[in-house]
């Protein structure tokens, strides 16, 4: 079993910067790939960010590329979420999730075996 636990979630003003953290433990010997999610109230989760964790290749979704950066310390088995430029439609809980061993479509949350119990954001206008 894996473990994740995400960090750094608050309130912010709009055009301020968040940096958000997740931590796995557990059985963290195999991580192929981690990856953010966000779901607004009333609303259904979707992706923002992915890395995976041999290469560091990274894939956004077009609401948040050139404003927010995913990165990874593999010695830590940890992934941040760098947030700039906020905006109030980034108001969401964020979520964390690993996938231990293949990834088909990383934008898919079905295709990530563990998930944190996520952080919020708000960012105020």
């Amino acid at each position: 079993q894996v473990q994740l636990v995400e960090s750094g979630g608050g309130l912010v003003q709009a055009g301020g910067s968040l940096r958000l953290s997740c931590a796995a433990s557990g059985r963290t010997s195999n991580i192929y790939a981690m990856a953010w999610f966000r779901q607004a109230p009333g609303k259904e989760r979707d992706f923002v960010a992915h890395i995976s964790w041999s290469r560091g290749t990274t894939l956004y979704a077009d609401s948040v590329k050139g404003r927010f950066a995913i990165s990874r310390d593999s010695a830590k088995n940890t992934v941040y979420l760098q947030m700039n430029s906020l905006k109030p439609e980034d108001t969401a809980l964020y979520y964390c999730a690993l996938e231990p061993f293949n990834i088909i479509n990383p934008t898919r949350g079905s295709d990530y075996d563990y998930w944190g119990g996520g952080t919020q954001v708000t960012v105020s206008s």
